[in-house]
């Protein structure tokens, strides 16, 4: 069997984690520079708040009293992902980390005692007694029933934050009502040609043949079809190293100085070398492209990039920050401001496996043993505690006028409590 572990309202149960006055209120989570919602409480969404749905539509609400809001705090987010996630290989040691939010988990009878609804129900009450987090706890044969079991246990609080789904006629009655919509796997521009020729649920696309799907949607459709006839077809998959990592972000204001850009695209370069060597990968290719705000007609637009090759495979943040910042010298245009910048690194190698260009003096040991030394540090005390000196002091320019704290990752926010004698 394979279960899906589904953190309800994820963004706004990590802030309300350490708020708890905000229990039972309505809640939303922004995008980058404070953008959009990306994720609500119910009681947001009963207020008529869109998934997308711009900031500027409903700031008049949060000005009322009726909605709190908070910019993206994903350095809190991630800590938080990562203890829920302890807790589920505890429970299982095969787990599949979906995304920041949601796990597959394969378990059997034996593994769980043998009653798998009551294990679904008791690893939902332990995640969030161990970590304040709800989690909706689907199991059934396959993956994509497991998400639309997990889906059930957020629409019925009487599941208790788990659902058990693997008779037959259990699984016709749940897809009989469930939106093909919200069917893993069948994305808008399905929906939309499907929901023209009268489908609408899950179980409208699960009566059609074999032989109609795979000429509709391919193999890939095929899968998802057969997936929820009860057949196992998409396995557990383990992470495997990136083929291009890409770190790039949009700024609150438009940035016209030089200086001010290479310092924000050497944090980008920072960032994007550390995921490199964690992987343990050297990259032979980088690409560096800035752009304008394609919104503001009125001002200048300018898009441009740069693909930077290196003799030698490199993971060295200097080398490569080196190598951007000339880049970002042959691009940049005097009076013109830059809404956006990023760094895309590619065709990678294993690191152990790089092979030196004939005429490269660099000392490539004790560059591996500074890098080292640089995550060993940023990791044990604290990100950005020690950085290069091009990148920007005060961080990535973005809008987050209503960021919470740090709560977990800085001893600076770490919460005080006065207990009276």
């Amino acid at each position: 069997m394979y279960a899906l572990v589904d953190c309800n309202n994820f963004f706004v149960s990590c802030e309300r984690l350490f708020r708890p006055d905000l229990e039972g209120k309505a809640v939303v989570v922004l995008s980058n520079n404070d953008g959009c919602a990306v994720s609500r409480s119910n009681e947001a969404k009963r207020l008529g708040i869109r998934m997308g749905q711009p900031y500027f539509e409903f700031a008049h609400l949060e000005q009322e009293g009726k909605v709190t809001v908070f910019s993206s705090n994903y350095i809190l987010y991630g800590d938080i992902s990562r203890r829920v996630q302890t807790v589920l290989r505890e429970a299982s040691p095969d787990v599949e980390v979906y995304s920041i939010d949601e796990s597959f988990l394969l378990i059997d009878e034996q593994m769980a005692g043998g009653d798998l609804d009551r294990w679904a129900k008791a690893l939902s009450a332990h995640c969030k007694r161990l970590t304040g987090i709800p989690v909706g706890v689907g199991v059934a044969p396959t993956k994509t029933l497991a998400k639309i079991a997990s889906k059930l246990c957020k629409q019925y609080p009487a599941l208790r934050g788990g659902c058990y789904m693997h008779r037959e006629e259990d699984i016709r009655k749940v897809l009989s009502k469930f939106p093909l919509e919200d069917v893993w796997g069948i994305g808008r521009r399905y929906f939309a040609r499907f929901s023209a020729l009268g489908m609408h649920t899950a179980a409208d696309f699960a009566a059609r043949s074999a032989e109609w799907v795979r000429r509709e949607m391919g193999v890939g459709g095929l899968r998802t079809w057969r997936e929820l006839q009860g057949v196992p077809c998409i396995e557990l998959e383990h992470p495997q190293p990136r083929q291009s990592i890409c770190c790039s972000r949009s700024f609150a204001k438009e940035i016209t100085d030089p200086n001010d850009l290479q310092g924000q695209l050497s944090t980008f370069v920072a960032m994007a070398t550390e995921k490199l060597r964690k992987q343990h990968s050297a990259a032979r290719e980088a690409t560096v492209f800035i752009r304008t705000n394609r919104h503001r007609t009125d001002l200048p637009q300018h898009y441009d990039s740069r693909l930077i090759t290196f003799a030698t495979p490199t993971d060295d943040t200097m080398v490569i920050g080196k190598a951007s910042a000339e880049a970002l010298r042959e691009m940049m245009r005097k009076g013109v401001g830059y809404k956006k910048a990023g760094i895309i690194l590619g065709n990678f190698c294993p690191r152990n496996q790089v092979q030196a260009d004939l005429f490269d003096n660099t000392d490539h040991e004790r560059s591996a043993r500074l890098m080292k030394a640089i995550d060993t540090i940023n990791a044990t005390h604290g990100a950005g505690r020690v950085h290069i000196a091009t990148q920007a002091k005060e961080g990535i320019k973005m809008n987050r006028q209503h960021l919470s704290p740090a709560y977990t990752s800085s001893w600076s926010d770490i919460i005080v409590v006065n207990a009276d004698k």
